[in-house]
């Protein structure tokens, strides 16, 4: 079973609710679409959105690589070669993990339908469905209350903030919140990188009636060594994300004393389901718990996330919400949702289908 065409092109997915975080305001989406064509037929499907503030990977960067001639060696691969074709993606683009996103997806997507199996079935399901969180960005407190409403009324039970600005103005929206609805709804933060070790411990003492779940990327990504210093009770809420690229950075984390006590992973930092199953084999053998997160993405690697997501015994938490607020995608399907619960469809590969 050869691979006999790669098609490469560009996707415009525009938001439909624009919004802000610690450092930027996003208001368009710009993914690359990689489809991989078998002789028998069979198409598989990635996506990558690249981020130049994580990774450093500019989306001309990942169409530059993408082109033909940097991708003559996969044609006429035998696709049973499929755990090469994996490892051999990183050795071929070192520098550009949503490109290798985009092809390890699409890799994927194909060997399972070659298979005939859902591809969270190929991969050995441990889980079956889980609440993801909604993002509410940085908003005023009016703002932040009305989108919640929205959000409960749509039966997510599981809301992700993003805080970063003084601890002062955060607090009081999460308290507001909190106020709102209770414990009928999760609370997540994100402060993406935004506070210092001063904010954080400032926050945590001030934070602890509003039982918050846990704290992404409370500080810089380069601050780990200040993450270890932290009690236990505060590193086992602290999620690593922007800490935490590839594999060898999970080594890193995970190195006694352990900087945190969640693993956010992404499929866009650490180049697709392959790297990020090996960053989680880490995890589990640190005692980590994982969590599934995302950028603003097509349904194609959002249901790639998910099915890597509920392969492994230690996934705790997702925050696959990425194809939600996109005005148009290039696909349909991937996933059920519903009440914030979401599921892979249980249909071949990742489940998806062209628009």
């Amino acid at each position: 079973m050869k691979i006999t065409a790669i098609n490469v092109w560009k996707a415009d997915l525009a938001l439909t609710r624009p919004y802000t975080i610690a450092f930027k305001t996003v208001s368009a989406v710009e993914n690359v679409v990689v489809e991989l064509v078998a002789e028998n037929g069979l198409t598989g499907l990635g996506t990558g959105n690249p981020s130049t503030e994580v990774v450093g990977e500019k989306l001309a960067e990942t169409l530059a690589v993408l082109q033909p001639e940097n991708l003559d060696w996969l044609l006429g691969q035998d696709l049973r070669s499929f755990q090469r074709l994996c490892d051999e993606l990183p050795q071929r683009l070192p520098r550009n993990p949503a490109a290798r996103a985009a092809l390890d997806i699409a890799l994927h997507d194909l060997f399972a339908k070659f298979l005939q199996v859902p591809l969270v079935t190929f991969l050995g399901q441990r889980l079956e469905s889980l609440p993801t969180s909604i993002t509410i960005g940085i908003k005023s407190v009016a703002e932040t209350l009305a989108e919640a409403e929205e959000y409960v009324g749509r039966g997510f039970t599981h809301l992700k903030v993003k805080v970063g600005e003084t601890v002062e103005q955060d607090l009081e929206r999460l308290v507001k919140l909190r106020e709102a609805h209770g414990h009928h709804v999760t609370i997540r933060i994100d402060a993406n990188q935004g506070w210092t070790s001063y904010d954080l411990a400032n926050f945590c003492s001030q934070a602890q009636k509003l039982d918050i779940e846990l704290i992404e990327q409370p500080l810089p990504a380069p601050m780990i060594d200040d993450l270890r210093e932290l009690p236990d009770s505060v590193k086992d809420l602290v999620a690593a994300d922007e800490s935490l690229l590839t594999p060898s950075d999970a080594f890193q984390l995970a190195g006694k004393p352990r900087a945190c006590g969640i693993y956010n992973i992404k499929l866009m930092k650490c180049g697709g389901v392959y790297a990020a199953r090996q960053i989680a084999t880490i995890a589990q053998q640190a005692g980590i718990d994982l969590m599934w997160g995302c950028n603003d993405e097509s349904i194609v690697s959002i249901s790639a996330a998910l099915h890597a997501a509920f392969s492994c015994a230690n996934t705790r938490y997702i925050d696959l919400d990425g194809s939600l607020d996109l005005a148009r995608d290039v696909v349909s399907g991937g996933f059920l949702l519903e009440n914030g619960i979401m599921r892979p469809n249980g249909k071949p590969g990742l489940g998806v289908e062209r628009i």
